[in-house]
């Protein structure tokens, strides 16, 4: 999604909590001459989001797109889950999006009076339908669509739009513990392919939700 924006024009803040997973991508970024800044920090605490929002603004003036991608599970019954799982899952899924929406809405709201923004949140399938042994992901997942309708209706009005994506597996390292063989999954590219399509609908047209599946399995 980085590449993509970046290769459209758009000037990218790259968020992530390792440093180092930070300025390996932005490194490989900027050898293929694409304008990204890496800045490295934990989403789920305030300051933070505070502080990457402030780099964000420093270097690159306004904001148009906010991807909200960040995202994990843990597997296993509820009943064995410990609080720090519990917290750590609910906190980086549902809690990260709400502080970006809550520190980002200035800057959105001034693109919004032009061309106007665009969010992204990377929600899941199982934000539509929950999964047993991913009971506190789920919950968090359906959080993060729940958020989408609500800021569409707190925001839209002034040329802010939310779209949230719910995919099944994607061919990601995330997703490699699952069992699903990499090349049945769905492909990172087709998540890009659809933000590229949201960014040249017109400020009149709003698609509030995407989910992706793979052939033969239910929504």
């Amino acid at each position: 999604m980085v590449r993509a924006l970046a290769g459209l024009g758009h000037a990218v803040t790259l968020v992530a909590r390792r440093p180092e997973t930070v300025e390996r991508a932005v490194d490989a970024l900027r050898a293929e001459g694409l304008e990204v800044l890496g800045v490295p920090a934990d989403i789920t605490q305030d300051a933070a989001v505070v502080e990457a929002i402030r780099c964000h603004r420093e270097a690159w003036g306004r904001l148009d797109v906010l991807v909200n991608n960040a995202g994990g599970g843990i597997m296993g019954p509820l009943q064995e889950s410990s609080l720090k799982h519990i917290d750590r899952q609910l906190s980086l899924n549902l809690r990260s999006v709400v502080l970006f929406y809550r520190h980002a809405t200035e800057l959105l709201l001034e693109a919004g009076q032009g061309d106007g923004a665009l969010v992204v949140n990377t929600a899941s399938i199982h934000g539509k339908r929950a999964e047993g042994g991913l009971a506190v992901y789920s919950a968090a997942k359906h959080g993060v669509v729940g958020l989408n309708e609500a800021m569409n209706l707190e925001l839209g009005e002034h040329g802010v739009k939310s779209c949230v994506f719910c995919p099944g597996y994607v061919d990601t390292p995330l997703a490699a513990p699952v069992g699903v063989p990499p090349e049945e999954m769905i492909r990172p590219d087709d998540l890009v392919e659809v933000l590229k399509a949201l960014l040249r609908l017109s400020r009149h047209c709003v698609i509030p939700e995407v989910t992706f599946v793979r052939p033969g399995l239910r929504v």
